[in-house]
């Protein structure tokens, strides 16, 4: 019927933004673009009634993994990346804000004068209020990827599912870039992707999603409206979870 409203069949959901989706065309930095199509993505899937974390990383800026090319120790360089994840935060935060949502910016890494500090309490209350929760800074501590911080989010806010949005349509056997005849799966088990050690998203994170049974779907950002597909309950993607668990 004209008018109804979807429900979403996730109703928390937590988001994983790579730094490098927000570059569009561009070698680094930001498109702004590009920051707004992801904010009006979201967006639309915020008016579904889903309520939605986010955390954002950034590797547009600086990898801290990479840090060896620079002669920068790795602590240091995770730190660095730390910061950039604040950056990408703070501009998705003004775009959501700017095209009508609400929305707000926290961070595990201590920058009080221009981000809020990472509260569990906090995050939950903005969250029940209908906002967007961005998370940047990581975990707050070197050697964790963006991927581990997204799970830990995950239990913490007790989101229902994870999206990690790619620039590939989901998981695959093999590098899709480099074996054309590569196979998509539309479901793989947490299992499978730590036994072929499948670099999707990172190991850790995999078995920490696991061991608190929250499914992630890896999805193609760079195709409209695939956030709002998935939270509406249309396949998308590659899910991956249990072996006992359905679309």
């Amino acid at each position: 019927m004209a008018g109804t409203r979807l429900s979403p069949r996730f109703k928390r959901i937590l988001l994983k933004l790579s730094g490098e989706s927000l570059m569009g065309q561009r070698d680094s930095g930001i498109s702004a673009r590009t920051l707004k199509d992801i904010a009006s993505e979201v967006q639309s899937a915020q008016q579904l009634g889903a309520q939605i974390g986010i955390v954002i990383g950034g590797g547009n800026f600086f990898r801290g993994i990479k840090s060896s090319e620079y002669s920068i120790g790795r602590v240091t360089a995770d730190y660095m990346g730390m910061l950039a994840t604040v950056i990408n935060a703070l501009a998705l935060r003004e775009v959501l804000t700017a095209i009508g949502s609400t929305a707000t910016a926290m961070t595990a890494l201590a920058i009080d004068k221009a981000i809020e500090p990472y509260s569990r309490d906090r995050a939950l209350e903005n969250l029940d209020q209908g906002k967007i929760v961005i998370f940047a800074g990581g975990t707050g501590n070197p050697y964790f990827t963006t991927d581990t911080a997204a799970t830990l989010r995950a239990t913490e806010i007790n989101a229902q599912v994870i999206l990690k949005a790619t620039h590939v349509d989901g998981v695959y056997d093999r590098d899709p870039a480099m074996y054309p005849s590569a196979r998509l799966f539309s479901k793989i088990s947490y299992e499978d992707v730590l036994q072929n050690r499948l670099k999707v998203i990172d190991l850790t994170a995999i078995s920490m999603a696991m061991e608190h049974a929250i499914p992630i779907v890896v999805f193609n950002i760079g195709k409209r409206g695939g956030i709002k597909k998935i939270v509406s309950g249309q396949s998308v993607g590659t899910l991956v979870a249990g072996e006992s668990d359905e679309r």
